[in-house]
Protein backbone atom coordinates (compact mmCIF):
# COMPACT_ATOMS: atom_id res chain seq x y z
CA UNK A 1 0.00 0.00 0.00
CA UNK A 2 1.44 3.67 -0.84
CA UNK A 3 2.02 6.23 1.65
CA UNK A 4 -0.66 8.58 -0.09
CA UNK A 5 -3.67 5.27 0.33
CA UNK A 6 -2.39 5.17 3.87
CA UNK A 7 -2.74 8.10 5.01
CA UNK A 8 -6.56 7.85 3.23
CA UNK A 9 -7.55 4.93 4.90
CA UNK A 10 -6.22 6.84 7.93
CA UNK A 11 -8.64 9.35 8.08
CA UNK A 12 -11.57 7.85 9.83
CA UNK A 13 -9.44 6.97 12.62
CA UNK A 14 -7.67 9.83 12.53
CA UNK A 15 -11.55 10.97 13.47
CA UNK A 16 -11.71 8.99 16.40
CA UNK A 17 -8.56 9.31 17.84
CA UNK A 18 -8.66 13.26 17.50
CA UNK A 19 -12.39 13.46 18.57
CA UNK A 20 -13.20 15.93 15.78
CA UNK A 21 -15.93 16.35 13.33
CA UNK A 22 -15.42 15.28 9.84
CA UNK A 23 -15.87 19.02 9.12
CA UNK A 24 -12.67 19.83 11.25
CA UNK A 25 -10.94 17.07 10.17
CA UNK A 26 -7.01 18.45 9.80
CA UNK A 27 -6.57 17.74 6.26
CA UNK A 28 -3.31 19.64 5.93
CA UNK A 29 -1.77 16.96 8.87
CA UNK A 30 -3.09 14.40 6.00
CA UNK A 31 -1.24 15.87 3.16
CA UNK A 32 1.60 17.31 4.77
CA UNK A 33 2.50 13.23 6.16
CA UNK A 34 1.50 11.85 2.87
CA UNK A 35 3.89 14.56 1.35
CA UNK A 36 6.55 13.84 3.89
CA UNK A 37 6.50 9.53 3.11
CA UNK A 38 6.00 9.94 -0.60
CA UNK A 39 9.31 11.81 -0.28
CA UNK A 40 11.48 9.26 0.95
CA UNK A 41 13.95 8.05 -1.51
CA UNK A 42 13.81 4.69 -3.08
CA UNK A 43 15.06 2.02 -0.49
CA UNK A 44 12.96 3.31 1.88
CA UNK A 45 15.95 5.32 3.65
CA UNK A 46 17.25 9.24 3.58
CA UNK A 47 21.04 9.04 2.87
CA UNK A 48 24.02 11.23 3.51
CA UNK A 49 25.19 12.42 0.35
CA UNK A 50 28.99 12.58 -0.60
CA UNK A 51 30.59 15.95 -0.59
CA UNK A 52 31.73 16.74 -4.24
CA UNK A 53 35.20 17.32 -3.23
CA UNK A 54 37.44 16.56 -0.83
CA UNK A 55 37.39 17.06 3.37
CA UNK A 56 40.60 19.76 3.02
CA UNK A 57 39.41 21.29 -0.39
CA UNK A 58 38.02 24.43 1.18
CA UNK A 59 41.50 25.41 3.18
CA UNK A 60 42.42 27.50 4.66
CA UNK A 61 38.93 28.80 4.60
CA UNK A 62 37.44 25.99 6.15
CA UNK A 63 39.78 23.40 7.48
CA UNK A 64 39.18 19.70 6.93
CA UNK A 65 38.69 18.90 10.67
CA UNK A 66 35.46 21.17 10.70
CA UNK A 67 34.53 19.45 7.00
CA UNK A 68 34.74 15.90 8.35
CA UNK A 69 32.97 16.77 11.65
CA UNK A 70 30.37 18.69 9.97
CA UNK A 71 29.35 16.19 6.96
CA UNK A 72 30.05 12.98 8.80
CA UNK A 73 28.97 13.62 12.53
CA UNK A 74 26.35 16.54 12.41
CA UNK A 75 24.81 15.95 9.07
CA UNK A 76 24.73 12.39 9.48
CA UNK A 77 23.37 12.64 12.95
CA UNK A 78 20.10 14.78 11.26
CA UNK A 79 19.97 11.95 8.58
CA UNK A 80 19.71 9.58 10.90
CA UNK A 81 17.16 11.48 13.16
CA UNK A 82 15.17 12.14 10.22
CA UNK A 83 14.82 8.20 8.98
CA UNK A 84 13.73 7.88 12.93
CA UNK A 85 10.95 10.45 12.72
CA UNK A 86 9.81 8.76 9.66
CA UNK A 87 9.68 5.29 10.35
CA UNK A 88 7.88 6.83 13.34
CA UNK A 89 5.32 8.83 11.36
CA UNK A 90 4.32 5.85 9.11
CA UNK A 91 3.43 3.89 12.05
CA UNK A 92 1.13 6.40 13.67
CA UNK A 93 -0.33 7.02 9.91
CA UNK A 94 -0.85 3.20 9.57
CA UNK A 95 -2.42 3.25 13.37
CA UNK A 96 -4.24 6.47 12.66
CA UNK A 97 -2.87 8.14 15.72
CA UNK A 98 -3.64 11.73 15.02
CA UNK A 99 -1.92 12.43 18.33
CA UNK A 100 1.70 11.08 17.80
CA UNK A 101 1.75 12.29 13.90
CA UNK A 102 1.23 15.63 15.21
CA UNK A 103 3.96 15.25 18.11
CA UNK A 104 6.69 13.81 15.32
CA UNK A 105 5.96 17.17 13.25
CA UNK A 106 8.80 19.17 15.28
CA UNK A 107 11.64 16.57 14.96
CA UNK A 108 10.99 15.91 11.15
CA UNK A 109 10.92 19.69 10.66
CA UNK A 110 14.34 19.99 12.37
CA UNK A 111 15.80 17.12 11.14
CA UNK A 112 14.35 16.99 7.52
CA UNK A 113 15.49 20.92 7.36
CA UNK A 114 18.73 19.94 8.37
CA UNK A 115 19.23 17.49 5.42
CA UNK A 116 17.78 19.25 2.92
CA UNK A 117 19.63 22.79 3.99
CA UNK A 118 23.39 21.06 4.49
CA UNK A 119 22.66 19.02 1.27
CA UNK A 120 22.86 22.17 -0.42
CA UNK A 121 25.35 23.64 1.49
CA UNK A 122 28.18 21.26 0.30
CA UNK A 123 27.03 21.94 -2.91
CA UNK A 124 26.93 25.89 -3.14
CA UNK A 125 30.59 25.91 -1.62
CA UNK A 126 33.89 25.41 -3.66
CA UNK A 127 37.76 25.61 -3.15
CA UNK A 128 38.93 29.28 -2.78
CA UNK A 129 40.70 30.78 -5.94
CA UNK A 130 38.86 28.16 -8.41
CA UNK A 131 36.99 29.44 -11.32
CA UNK A 132 33.51 28.39 -9.69
CA UNK A 133 34.19 30.93 -6.71
CA UNK A 134 34.14 34.00 -9.18
CA UNK A 135 30.45 35.75 -9.84
CA UNK A 136 31.13 35.71 -13.83
CA UNK A 137 29.81 38.68 -16.17
CA UNK A 138 26.84 37.97 -18.48
CA UNK A 139 25.31 35.40 -16.04
CA UNK A 140 21.85 35.56 -15.69
CA UNK A 141 22.94 35.42 -11.67
CA UNK A 142 25.46 38.57 -11.79
CA UNK A 143 22.68 40.77 -14.28
CA UNK A 144 19.68 40.26 -11.07
CA UNK A 145 22.47 40.77 -8.50
CA UNK A 146 23.21 44.31 -10.25
CA UNK A 147 20.12 45.42 -10.44
CA UNK A 148 18.93 43.76 -7.34
CA UNK A 149 22.02 45.15 -4.81
CA UNK A 150 23.73 47.37 -7.08
CA UNK A 151 26.49 45.08 -7.45
CA UNK A 152 28.13 41.95 -5.42
CA UNK A 153 30.16 44.13 -3.08
CA UNK A 154 26.65 45.55 -1.95
CA UNK A 155 24.85 42.47 -1.61
CA UNK A 156 27.93 40.75 0.26
CA UNK A 157 27.18 44.10 2.46
CA UNK A 158 23.67 43.06 2.89
CA UNK A 159 23.87 39.37 3.52
CA UNK A 160 27.11 39.67 6.29
CA UNK A 161 24.98 41.52 8.53
CA UNK A 162 21.74 39.01 8.09
CA UNK A 163 24.15 36.52 8.67
CA UNK A 164 25.62 38.19 12.14
CA UNK A 165 22.31 38.77 13.17
CA UNK A 166 21.12 35.64 13.64
CA UNK A 167 20.39 34.74 17.27
CA UNK A 168 21.83 31.59 18.23
CA UNK A 169 21.42 29.19 15.31
CA UNK A 170 20.79 29.20 11.91
CA UNK A 171 21.49 30.23 8.47
CA UNK A 172 21.61 33.41 6.02
CA UNK A 173 20.17 32.84 2.34
CA UNK A 174 20.51 34.38 -0.96
CA UNK A 175 17.11 33.16 -2.36
CA UNK A 176 15.13 34.08 -5.12
CA UNK A 177 11.56 35.22 -5.78
CA UNK A 178 9.59 33.77 -8.22
CA UNK A 179 6.60 36.03 -7.79
CA UNK A 180 8.65 39.20 -8.18
CA UNK A 181 11.72 38.05 -10.03
CA UNK A 182 14.07 39.22 -7.92
CA UNK A 183 16.92 38.31 -5.01
CA UNK A 184 16.51 38.70 -1.37
CA UNK A 185 18.30 37.77 1.45
CA UNK A 186 16.72 36.45 3.91
CA UNK A 187 17.44 34.35 7.39
CA UNK A 188 15.95 31.42 8.63
CA UNK A 189 16.53 30.26 12.65
CA UNK A 190 17.76 26.85 13.69
CA UNK A 191 17.10 24.17 10.85
CA UNK A 192 13.64 25.58 9.07
CA UNK A 193 14.38 25.59 5.27
CA UNK A 194 14.03 28.10 3.23
CA UNK A 195 11.72 27.49 0.09
CA UNK A 196 9.27 25.74 2.79
CA UNK A 197 9.27 28.41 4.88
CA UNK A 198 9.27 31.50 3.27
CA UNK A 199 8.53 30.34 -0.51
CA UNK A 200 12.41 31.44 -1.68
CA UNK A 201 14.35 29.25 -4.00
CA UNK A 202 17.91 29.08 -1.78
CA UNK A 203 20.57 29.72 -4.28
CA UNK A 204 23.41 30.14 -1.64
CA UNK A 205 23.00 29.43 1.94
CA UNK A 206 25.42 30.23 5.05
CA UNK A 207 25.08 28.20 7.81
CA UNK A 208 25.88 30.57 11.01
CA UNK A 209 25.30 27.27 13.55
CA UNK A 210 28.72 27.12 15.99
CA UNK A 211 29.44 23.89 14.32
CA UNK A 212 29.95 25.43 11.23
CA UNK A 213 32.73 27.39 12.40
CA UNK A 214 34.11 26.78 15.89
CA UNK A 215 36.90 24.66 15.22
CA UNK A 216 38.26 27.04 13.07
CA UNK A 217 36.80 30.37 14.40
CA UNK A 218 36.04 29.93 17.89
CA UNK A 219 33.13 32.04 18.25
CA UNK A 220 34.26 35.31 16.29
CA UNK A 221 31.57 34.65 13.48
CA UNK A 222 32.48 37.63 11.43
CA UNK A 223 35.54 36.12 10.58
CA UNK A 224 33.79 33.19 9.63
CA UNK A 225 31.27 35.09 7.18
CA UNK A 226 33.40 37.43 5.82
CA UNK A 227 36.03 34.39 4.78
CA UNK A 228 32.92 32.60 3.52
CA UNK A 229 32.49 35.04 0.51
CA UNK A 230 35.95 33.33 -0.87
CA UNK A 231 34.37 30.20 -1.26
CA UNK A 232 31.30 30.49 -2.79
CA UNK A 233 29.95 28.08 -5.38
CA UNK A 234 28.70 31.06 -7.96
CA UNK A 235 27.84 27.89 -10.93
CA UNK A 236 25.99 26.52 -8.58
CA UNK A 237 24.10 29.75 -7.78
CA UNK A 238 23.88 30.61 -11.15
CA UNK A 239 22.29 26.82 -12.09
CA UNK A 240 19.92 26.93 -9.19
CA UNK A 241 18.80 30.22 -10.44
CA UNK A 242 18.31 29.12 -14.36
CA UNK A 243 16.40 25.79 -12.90
CA UNK A 244 13.13 27.89 -11.04
CA UNK A 245 13.16 29.92 -14.25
Amino acid sequence: MTATSKLVNAASKLRTVAHLRSSTIPSDLIKSSAALLSSVPTGGKHTLPDLPYDYGALEPKVSAETMTLHHTKHHNTYVTNLNVGMEKLDAAVSAGDASAIIALQGAIKFNGGGHVNHTLFWENMCPPGSSQAELKEGTQLMDLVNSNFGGLSNLRDEMTPAALGVQGSGWAWLGYNKKTGRLEVATCPNQDPLEATTGLVPLVGIDVWEHAYYVDYRNVRPDYVNAFFDIINWDVAEERLAACK
